[in-house]
């Protein structure tokens, strides 16, 4: 009695094909995504006089200049800007953090009076701009005696650019979803074990939703560290500027030498490429994840 091959649906030729297809996508997707940043970099090495007077753009350097990153970074004192919107943005994202994950937790988990009423108020701010508050949070401060134009202080400044971003509700819905994948029955247990709430939430919610907590860190430091409007208005001192509020400053007053601003730009971006390879792993799997298993 012979045995017959079992027929399958696609034959190994037809599947190299298909993978090879994805390859040159992928690949094609890859260098469009990256040309921006290719093309940031050849202009940050390339002369300023020479890149000022180019007609038409070049993919390749024009008279080489290696130093100008030096000169961006000593020319542009974009040291303690950096430090400073990094200080800025750890605040801002550990806050937001634990506040998100608190307050998702009790959306997820806990039932109270007008749950679904708060969760929907609170995913409705998510429509707003900042435009839409930015005079409000503004005199609010200034009520506060937090944006003082006549005596700028650190502590003041700091506490100004931090307070209106101590929560968020794009975190409270991403982090909900994630508990909702979260079996109640396993919650259960855990109560019959003596665990609390608190104790539930961080010992076994938070680490079954870690890929979807990193990404929301991601996230969160992202919006945070790019932050340009609320820096102009929060700081009334060129001593306390955040990142991007020097930079814009470094390309007005250097506006011939157009590589020292190209990689100022990029020095401004390592941290970003940092935490994206730092969380590459918990960002895919956080963005891709359809649910806690």
């Amino acid at each position: 009695m012979t045995t017959e091959p079992t027929p399958t649906t696609e034959s190994t030729p037809t599947r190299r094909w298909r993978n090879l297809g994805w390859y040159v996508l992928l690949t094609a997707l890859s260098i469009l995504v990256l040309f921006p940043v290719y093309m940031t970099f050849i202009r940050a090495i390339s002369g300023g006089a020479a890149s000022l007077f180019q007609k038409k753009p070049s993919l390749l350097p024009v008279a080489t200049d290696w130093s100008s990153f030096i000169d961006a970074f000593r020319e542009g004192n974009l040291g303690a800007p950096l430090l400073r919107s990094l200080l800025v943005t750890a605040i801002i994202v550990v806050a937001q953090t634990v506040t998100s994950t608190m307050a998702a937790y009790a959306f997820a988990f806990l039932e109270f009076p007008l749950k679904k009423v708060l969760f929907a108020l609170i995913m409705g701010t998510l429509l707003l701009p900042i435009e839409v508050t930015l005079i409000a949070n503004v005199q609010t401060m200034f009520d506060l005696d937090l944006i003082n134009v006549t005596d700028p202080t650190f502590g003041r400044t700091l506490t100004a650019l931090t307070i209106p971003f101590l929560a968020t509700a794009l975190g409270v819905f991403l982090i909900r979803q994630g508990f909702l994948g979260i079996p109640h029955d396993l919650l259960d247990a855990a109560r019959l074990d003596g665990y609390s709430d608190m104790a539930f939430l961080w010992k076994i919610a938070v680490p079954v939703t870690r890929p979807i907590v990193g990404s929301f860190i991601v996230i969160s430091f992202l919006g945070a560290y790019n932050q340009y409007v609320w820096p102009r208005f929060a700081v009334k001192s060129n001593d306390y500027d955040t990142i991007q509020i020097a930079l814009r400053n470094f390309l007005t007053d250097n506006p011939n030498q157009l590589n020292w601003g190209f990689a100022a730009a990029l020095i401004a971006a390592v941290p970003v490429l940092v935490l994206l390879l730092v969380f590459q792993r918990q960002l895919v799997r956080g963005l891709t994840a359809g649910a806690v298993k």
